[in-house]
């Protein structure tokens, strides 16, 4: 190319100003208004470019096959009116660089992602996302800045001329209001407050059993539903689907009118719930997003505090104190899918005696030689299998029939995008921030380097000795054994399509060959089915997700009648 420069040019002094006139240039300036903020901001700073008109470009980043275009950088006192410039050396995904965007024509759109300083009583001072009661969602979160979207042309010489202005700031969200059902509560934790080196809460959402208030006497069983932030209880409606309602086509489950169906499956409950023979209980959903996600797995972590103990020994007495909870660990059981699957599962190992019973569906990894499809004790690398002369990607998702949507180098390299330090807000990260040891600049140690997958072994041990749940039970099995009797449930489709159920199988070749006393539980699968099945042989993923409510009810009460110590309170919540 440079011969044929020179002959065009016809000197070799011409060539210079030959290659200038040819190159290209991408470069897109970024601000914030000084009439939405006068202050200075940190945080991550994000471009994103779209080619699809349906909705904010915001709201199209994502880790499958449908994604647009995103690039991310820190940005530490931002000032109102600077112009920061992304430049193609700045990373992207699905594109590492604005030069690799074909010509074309985009929506483009801006979001800082904003941060705040938290002095940690480790001694550490990080900037981190707090959440602003959205569940930790980057491009939903209060107090964000962002700009309107509008059309700009990639062309054969790049982006000329285009600058972004963020006028808009995302509004704080109505708090839930509290029925004659369902009620909401909000308490400072002094344990986290103490860790984060300012006031932290945790909530929750409660449903009453029926006609609670006309029985002072009674003291109830607690269920507590583990998963991702619920912004309100969720699949609880005291009246019939709304017949106004539009039928919406649910893309993941192939179904039309899937919104109907949920609207119908809550109001079964709601009736179920009311039914003269059924249980009262009180049900709660709890609120603990983290700085690094929308829950905290609800375990002690070294990066974001001790959420474990100030769920279990702050929040859960508290409700049980105000709702008139029996408040004794025979009385208290635990499930949830996928990350709530793990979090059921490692807060009945963690506090074997606090609990009664365990229902873990789809549980994230529950075994890291099996962390999805890495063993990150003894592969070197967790982007790519070990091959002399192939270099092939490990997928991170599929769908029943195998076919593959993403792997886990660009899955990964979508969060270092959206925030480096285990900030993106996203899955790989969040199980980082909960697992690692605190590095010395008190952000979580990388378990890989996230560009390349190389694996760190060292971390590796640590996660082992700390949250490998099979790892422990096996190591500590004499100490916890008795303890866990009967309490172990584990359920996973055969095809999930993160890969989970293969943690699942070494777990229950531990459970079922290996534990004396042997654990009395059960492990099931379901034949070809997908994240997240939960143990219902007879429905569809679609349908069984809406269930979790009610469908391990007869297991909890064989489990109450069979356990339950002497002088129990058995009667008093049994009222018709």
């Amino acid at each position: 190319m440079k011969h044929l420069l020179i002959t065009a040019c016809g000197s070799a002094l011409l060539l210079l100003s030959c290659e200038q006139s040819t190159k290209s240039n991408y470069s897109i300036n970024v601000s914030f208004d000084t009439n939405i903020s006068a202050e200075k901001k940190d945080g991550r700073l994000l471009l994103m470019l779209s080619s699809d008109d349906s909705k904010e470009p915001r709201f199209q980043i994502n880790d499958g096959l449908s994604t647009q275009l995103i690039f991310g950088m820190n940005v530490d006192n931002m000032a109102p009116g600077q112009s920061i410039s992304f430049d193609e050396s700045i990373f992207g995904y699905p594109y590492p660089s604005l030069a690799e965007v074909p010509p074309g024509e985009y929506n483009v759109q801006a979001l800082l992602h904003v941060y705040e300083t938290f002095n940690l009583s480790t001694g550490h001072t990080v900037k981190l996302p707090m959440d602003n009661g959205e569940g930790q969602q980057w491009n939903r979160s209060p107090g964000n800045l962002y700009s309107k979207p509008f059309k700009i042309t990639v062309g054969e010489k790049g982006i000329e001329n285009v600058s972004v202005v963020m006028d808009q700031e995302i509004p704080p969200i109505p708090e839930p209001e509290d029925t004659e059902w369902i009620k909401h509560i909000k308490i400072k934790s002094e344990k986290l407050s103490e860790f984060y080196g300012r006031d932290m809460y945790l909530g929750a959402h409660v449903l009453l059993p029926k006609d609670f208030d006309k029985h002072p006497e009674a003291k109830y069983p607690l269920m507590v539903f583990h998963g991702h932030f619920p912004s309100d209880f969720g699949g609880f409606r005291t009246t019939p689907p709304d017949p106004n309602l539009e039928p919406e086509y649910s893309a993941r489950f192939d179904l039309d009118g899937y919104n109907i169906i949920q609207q119908q499956e809550a109001f079964d409950f709601y009736q179920r719930w009311n039914e003269p023979d059924f249980p009262r209980f009180l049900i709660i959903e709890i609120q603990h997003p983290t700085p690094y996600y929308d829950d905290s797995y609800a375990v002690n972590s070294a990066s974001q505090g001790p959420y474990g103990d100030a769920i279990t020994y702050e929040l859960i007495p508290y409700i049980e104190e105000q709702f008139r909870g029996i408040g004794e660990g025979w009385s208290r059981f635990l499930y949830g899918g996928s990350t709530g699957g793990w979090e059921a599962l490692a807060v009945q190992v963690k506090y074997p005696e606090e609990y009664n019973g365990c229902f873990a569906a789809c549980p994230d990894p529950i075994d890291f030689r099996a962390y999805c499809l890495t063993n990150i004790y003894e592969d070197d690398n967790a982007y790519y299998y070990d091959s002399a002369h192939k270099k092939l990607e490990v997928p991170s998702h599929r769908n029943y029939l195998g076919d593959i949507q993403s792997t886990l180098r660009q899955g990964n390299h979508l969060e270092l995008v959206l925030g480096d330090k285990s900030r993106s807000g996203q899955q790989w990260d969040i199980w980082e921030a909960t697992y690692s040891p605190q590095g010395e600049d008190g952000y979580p140690v990388r378990i890989w380097d996230k560009m390349t997958g190389e694996i760190d072994h060292e971390v590796a041990e640590y996660w082992k000795e700390n949250y490998d749940l099979r790892y422990i039970l096996e190591r500590d099995w004499d100490k916890l054994g008795e303890n866990l009797r009967g309490k172990i449930h584990i359920y996973c489709g055969d095809m999930d399509n993160y890969y989970l159920n293969n943690a699942v199988y070494l777990m229950e070749d531990f459970l079922e060959s290996t534990t004396e006393p042997y654990y009395e539980g059960e492990v099931l699968y379901g034949d070809r089915a997908e994240h997240c099945w939960n143990g219902d042989p007879d429905q569809p993923n679609a349908i069984s997700r809406l269930r979790y409510n009610t469908m391990y009810l007869p297991k909890i009460m064989e489990r109450i009648w069979k356990s339950a110590p002497a002088g129990a309170d058995l009667t008093s919540w049994r009222y018709q």
